[in-house]
């Protein structure tokens, strides 16, 4: 019998790794001459990076880097085994956990530290770089980052513009006569599931904005500041990116790497599963076990369970699909006709937050002993 264990992280408690070392344990009891094959997963957010390291056998690479408030950082990413390919998650260098309530302000944070990943990233000679877009911080349309590749954002004296999504205002005049050459010859990927626009009621500013600390007067300062620096790249380089489906993406980081690289948008998910080998690794498996913190109807929308499902399904449409999570919400019936064949919640009756992610571990593999029980006694059954 052979499994594949392909959870997402369960986020604050278990990595993806930690995850599906639990699924093992737990089904290992019941099954201890099985096959197994563990594969961690993420949908371009959170535990990417780790994810395709581990898959590819690859490595970890830190250096320092400004944080959101150009404060010096230690930021990490993977160059993966291959040794060309690059995994950058933006918020390593300009995330949320940079601020707190206290110092959230989108008009002032940047993703100046995300464009020296990459330029690390060039530095070690790869030809192509992933960019996951969850849990960004910032609100300036990628344009600290494209200033930490080269290119000059000017106000109407010739000087620097301010960092931020509130110094676009200032913004005259866009160079990108010394934006860094390697660019040209690398593959640029935006791991998003994210389909909003840069601008508008559905844009980075309006929808993000507020987590990241935005009053409905920074969401409108912001929103027309992004207009305006959404003009002049227009006029720049030809590239109309205000309405971009996906340009509104980490505060519009997207947007800044569609107009100034020749990046392409593809789903977080669907760049993992092709990288771990997901496919291939499910074609004569019996069980495909996937998992995530918090499971509901969204999980349809690009998560790395339906992900799984879908392309498990695709290999081996025999193969039986087995969603654990920590939290089950509303409407996960609509997940059952999408591949998913099974739901189960891990944790054990009534608990606090707190409780079920200090706990997470042992109730996941016990979740998984409990489901292998019950394949075995069908197998009794069957058999009988």
């Amino acid at each position: 019998m052979k499994f594949v264990l392909a959870p997402d992280s369960f986020k604050g408690s278990l990595t993806a790794k930690q995850a599906a070392t639990a699924m093992q344990k737990g089904i290992q009891k019941i099954f201890p001459e099985a096959d197994f094959i563990q594969l961690p997963m993420a949908d371009g957010g959170e535990g990417t990076v780790e994810a395709l390291v581990d898959a590819t056998h690859g490595q970890f690479i830190e250096t320092t880097v400004a944080n959101p408030f150009m404060q010096e950082t230690k930021a990490r990413y993977g160059l993966l085994g291959d040794r060309k390919t690059a995994v950058i998650e933006m918020a390593a260098a300009s995330g949320l956990q940079f601020v707190n309530d206290q110092t959230k302000n989108p008009l002032l944070t940047t993703t100046y530290g995300t464009g020296q990943l990459i330029k690390s990233a060039l530095d070690h000679k790869a030809k192509k770089i992933i960019i996951g877009m969850g849990g960004s911080a910032t609100n300036d349309g990628g344009a600290g980052m494209a200033q930490a590749l080269g290119v000059r954002l000017l106000n109407n004296q010739g000087q620097s513009i301010e960092k931020g999504g509130g110094g676009l205002a200032e913004l005259s005049t866009l160079d990108i006569t010394e934006i860094d050459p390697r660019l040209l010859e690398t593959e640029i990927v935006i791991a998003s599931d994210v389909t909003n626009p840069l601008v508008g009621d559905k844009g980075a500013s309006a929808v993000f904005g507020p987590q990241k600390g935005a009053t409905s007067t920074m969401i409108a300062q912001l929103d027309k500041n992004l207009r305006h620096y959404a003009a002049l790249i227009k006029e720049k380089t030809g590239k109309d990116i205000a309405d971009y489906p996906g340009a509104g993406a980490a505060g519009g980081l997207s947007a800044g790497l569609l107009a100034f690289t020749s990046a392409t948008l593809e789903a977080g998910v669907k760049i993992v599963v092709q990288m771990t080998g997901l496919i291939p690794k499910t074609q004569d498996a019996d069980f495909v076990f996937t998992g995530e913190g918090h499971v509901d109807f969204q999980t349809q929308y690009g998560k790395t369970p339906m992900g799984v499902a879908q392309a498990a399904k695709k290999s081996n449409p025999k193969t039986t699909v087995i969603l654990l999570a920590g939290a089950v919400g509303e409407k996960i019936e609509e997940l059952y006709s999408l591949g998913i064949d099974v739901i189960l919640a891990t944790t054990p009756g009534v608990l606090t937050l707190t409780e079920a992610m200090k706990h997470a571990e042992e109730n996941l593999a016990r979740t998984a002993e409990n489901v292998a029980r019950l394949i075995k006694t069908q197998q009794h059954f069957h058999c009988s």
